[in-house]
């Protein structure tokens, strides 16, 4: 692929899956051999966690580029996934609805800090809050591509019509080369009726944006956060684990066909 691909991963409700797929499938796609980028935008820091960061470590983090104390450059630390770099989330995003609420800037501050590195990896991938509020508006005025974790539950389709008029909203007015990468089911129990009538709504509704990959409910997922590395690292072997790589792998290929001339 010739040029960087970032990706918000979004969806404001909480508990879908949203950091538990950053992690994976960034992970997933630098096992694959690309260069990977992972922005913390969460200010719980949890995929920062995700990958054995300590407070103590975190010296630079997403708050001082949004701010302009330090550089992006500055703020990218290594993980244990080759391949894969992090820009580190922390409590400081929690007052940053306020400090950005008086900045002219508020909605481009993010773009803006990336800039410097925007060509230096394959993939940018941007853990956002639950929540559709100035971070996540700045992370959608960042990224080429949109991708929303869904669970499969009652209530789905009618939090995602929300994120859906948000997005149509941010292409309009502040990003218009913003596209939609797909929705991919999460947390998926095929033993429950629930969940595989929900799967087939969203199917139903919407068609091809739906990846066919679906991420099952997996013990090894839930677990390995306490271990401080992605599941793919923790069992390689598992359900959750072999689910993410299948979707890194539908990823490429729909970005393969994606900048194939028409």
């Amino acid at each position: 692929m010739s040029d960087t691909q970032t990706i918000a991963i979004a969806n404001q409700k909480g508990g879908v899956g949203k950091t538990t797929t950053t992690i994976n499938l960034g992970t997933a796609l630098a096992a694959a051999g690309c260069s990977v980028l992972l922005i913390d935008m969460d200010p719980q820091g949890n995929a920062s966690t995700g990958f054995g960061l300590t407070s103590e470590q975190r010296e630079q983090t997403v708050a001082n580029i949004l701010f302009d104390k330090a550089k992006a450059t500055d703020a990218i630390v290594e993980t244990l996934v080759p391949g894969l770099k992090l820009i580190p989330g922390s409590s400081d995003l929690s007052s940053a609805d306020i400090d950005l609420s008086k900045d002219t800037d508020r909605l481009t501050r993010l773009r803006t800090a990336l800039a410097p590195v925007s060509k230096s990896f394959d993939y940018i991938l941007i853990d956002c809050p639950p929540s559709l509020n100035l971070l996540t508006l700045n992370a959608l005025a960042a990224a080429d591509r949109l991708l929303v974790p869904l669970q499969t539950e009652f209530f789905a389709l009618e939090g995602l019509s929300q994120l859906m008029t948000t997005y149509q909203e941010v292409r309009a007015a502040l990003n218009p080369s913003l596209t939609l990468e797909g929705i991919v089911l999460t947390m998926v129990d095929r033993r429950n009726n629930l969940a595989r009538q929900v799967s087939e709504d969203v199917r139903e509704h919407l068609g091809q944006q739906v990846f066919q990959t679906e991420i099952p409910r997996n013990v090894r997922l839930s677990e390995a956060p306490s271990h401080a590395m992605p599941a793919l690292l923790y069992d390689h072997q598992s359900a959750g684990s072999l689910a993410y790589q299948a979707l890194a792998a539908e990823l490429l290929a729909r970005n393969t066909k994606y900048e194939e001339p028409a």
